[in-house]
């Protein structure tokens, strides 16, 4: 039994499909030893499934808490999202986010700001849901140059282009049904356009060749103008239309990035991830070929990702970045 003492005390902030997937699981894993102490959210009249009396609105108050052993941030807002970490960072705290356009956007200075302070942030949950690829890059590859890191970033595009695939659909309808069951958002500009997986792209970088982009560097083109013909000629070669993130070390040494709808084959691993799941295809020098594959959102599989970095900053595990030398 652990004693209320020996828990870990969390200080949640957001309260959304993560928010609320990541309080489900600890609810679920006493032997874990965390507890949320304080949740923060924005509207007080919005309906949530715990009372009333267990929530804030001024999330700045769990900044400085004492009480409060750790942050979770996990709020739709970039923006805010950086003011908070980053006011965080400068306290000193651990914290944890699943925001990858913010971390995207601002890396280098939250690179710096855990430097500068002593603060710890890790963002596991911001790229491919449940599949453990940040830390994998970091720590498992940290020293072992790698050819390329590619695949497929977000479940969204995926899905509609699954469904296209499977009923000969065009672009329209298969959104339409993505949307109606909750794949997509009603604005879907950011993952049919991949700008999301492009976001994702620039947070592996970092961690798998060492380079700090900004996401308006890296080129990404969505899958809006993907037509049911586009469907069938691909088909017709054996192929599938994927929108795949591809992250590459040039023989010259340089490094290129980008986010493309792409001809997938059978003898790729990520042929055969359809719907909402997420791939990710590792070409190392010397460990050769890795492939990783889960469900890329949801809130029990991007809790899952926000539990496993919670367990690693309770083990004291802070991102090395390895192959950052500037």
């Amino acid at each position: 039994m652990i004693s209320d003492k020996s828990r870990l005390r969390i200080g949640l902030i957001g309260f959304g499909c993560v928010g609320q997937g990541l309080y489900d699981i600890l609810q679920q894993l006493p032997e874990f030893g965390a507890v949320v102490k304080r949740i923060a959210v924005k509207n007080p009249t919005k309906s949530r499934t715990l009372p009333a009396d267990r929530f804030d609105f001024h999330a700045d108050d769990l900044l400085t808490d004492p009480d409060l052993d750790v942050l979770v941030e996990v709020i739709d807002d970039a923006d805010e999202a950086f003011r908070l970490v980053s006011t965080a960072l400068r306290n000193g705290r651990q914290i944890v986010t699943a925001n990858k356009a913010m971390v995207a956007h601002h890396l280098p200075e939250l690179v710096e700001l855990q430097q500068a302070h002593g603060g710890t942030l890790l963002y596991e949950a911001s790229v491919c849901g449940s599949i453990p690829i940040i830390r994998t890059l970091d720590s498992y590859f940290g020293s072992e140059p790698l050819h390329s890191v590619g695949g497929l970033f977000n479940g969204s595009s995926n899905y509609v282009l699954s469904r296209m695939t499977e009923e000969g659909s065009d672009y329209g309808p298969a959104l339409a049904e993505a949307q109606a069951l909750g794949f997509a958002e009603t604005d879907p500009t950011l993952d049919m356009g991949a700008f999301d997986p492009r976001s994702k792209a620039v947070i592996l970088v970092a961690h798998a060749y060492g380079v700090l982009l900004n996401p308006d560097q890296v080129l990404n083109l969505g899958i809006e103008n993907i037509t049911a013909q586009d469907i069938r000629f691909a088909a017709a070669g054996g192929q599938k239309i994927k929108a795949v993130a591809s992250l590459q070390r040039l023989a010259d040494g340089r490094v290129t990035v980008f986010v493309t709808p792409q001809l997938v084959g059978p003898a790729s691993p990520l042929y055969a991830v359809e719907r909402e799941f997420n791939g990710v295809v590792i070409q190392a020098a010397f460990a050769d070929a890795q492939f990783l594959r889960g469900r890329g959102a949801g809130g029990h599989p991007t809790g899952s990702a926000v539990l496993s970095d919670l367990a690693a900053l309770r083990h004291g595990y802070r991102y090395a970045y390895h192959k950052h030398t500037a």
